[in-house]
């Protein structure tokens, strides 16, 4: 496994990360056991990187960190998310409820001074009015956290991010079907010494390869019930593209763009690792060989320039008209 800085932060993360959304809920049922099992495999793999968030199954995905790892944990950084939970979204964001609900994220994750708070998909006029940012300046100067960040929907949401002084990380959702970051952001971000961490890379699945148009999923999977946008921003599911046309473009990818040797969670993943400004990609995995698989990409050796150029174009050409959702 290969490691990188993440931002400002002392943390050094692996490439490849852990996103433990599926620990939680919404991608069917992954019973304890087996989320344990699949904790175990990305430390041995060499995973360095968790990121979760309290409202992850009610703090479920939390609560299995911690008990896992338990506070004193060298080496590991355990990134978690503040705000879409506790029904505050979108209008009960308050200083005294970010104190409260870091405080039981600390007691889930063991205690400690959590790692990396980050806003999470909050509204786009509370990132403009900046008194959040205020308030987590206050829990790091307390000790309370460590460093805080903002996941993000769109590209203007990122960029009024990284106008604010003290952001460590920025998580955007990134990959071959969704290449907006490429054009401003990622250059920003370096520029800035912000860490860029990727979610969706695999465009919930999309880009494994593996889904067909007949494809079904559990009915408590967000690939069921949100693939349209019902429940929360389009754009998390499917990359924000129609199911039928992602299997066709995915199906596309494998037969034009897929080199010899490669599947297409390798070429999908590599293709991530090649953006320079990237700290960590956290890939989900429901099954303990999905994470191995994953961790072994950041061995890989880098894609070819001209198949970046192609899948450039591709992305201009065929894919982003069918985007749907705030960009």
């Amino acid at each position: 496994m290969t490691h990188n800085s993440l931002g400002c932060t002392p943390f050094n993360v692996s490439r490849i990360g852990l996103g433990c959304w599926q620990l939680g809920a919404d991608w069917g049922d992954v019973p304890e056991d087996r989320a344990r099992a699949i904790l175990q495999t990305a430390v041995d793999s060499g995973i360095t990187f968790f990121d979760t968030a309290d409202v992850y199954g009610d703090g479920r995905s939390e609560r299995l960190l911690g008990e896992f790892f338990g506070a004193e944990r060298p080496g590991i950084t355990i990134a978690t998310k503040y705000g879409r939970a506790g029904g505050i979204y979108p209008d009960g964001y308050s200083r005294a409820g970010m104190r409260a609900a870091v405080a039981a994220s600390r007691e889930r994750l063991g205690g400690a001074p959590l790692d990396l708070v980050q806003l999470h998909c909050v509204p786009t006029e509370l990132l403009r009015e900046g008194a959040v940012f205020d308030w987590l300046r206050e829990l790091k100067a307390e000790g309370a956290i460590r460093h805080f960040g903002a996941s993000v929907e769109t590209m203007e949401e990122g960029m009024l991010c990284l106008e604010q002084e003290g952001m460590a990380s920025l998580q955007i959702i990134f990959n071959i079907f969704r290449q907006k970051p490429l054009a401003q952001l990622l250059d920003t971000a370096r520029a800035k010494n912000v860490g860029i961490i990727v979610r969706l890379p695999l465009a919930s699945g999309l880009l494994a390869g593996k889904m067909t148009k007949a494809t079904t999923f559990p009915d408590n999977d967000h690939r069921n019930y949100n693939r349209d946008g019902a429940a929360f921003n389009v754009g998390e599911t499917f990359a924000g593209l129609p199911f039928e046309r992602g299997v066709e473009l995915a199906d596309r990818l494998r037969d034009d763009y897929l080199p010899d040797g490669m599947t297409m969670v390798q070429l999908a993943l590599r293709w991530l690792l090649d953006q320079e400004a990237v700290s960590s990609v956290i890939a989900g995995a429901s099954r303990p060989e999905q994470v191995r698989a994953n961790a072994a990409v950041a061995e890989l050796a880098s894609l070819s320039k001209d198949l970046h150029e192609r899948l450039r174009t591709f992305y201009r050409e065929e894919v982003h008209d069918h985007i749907r959702g705030p960009y």
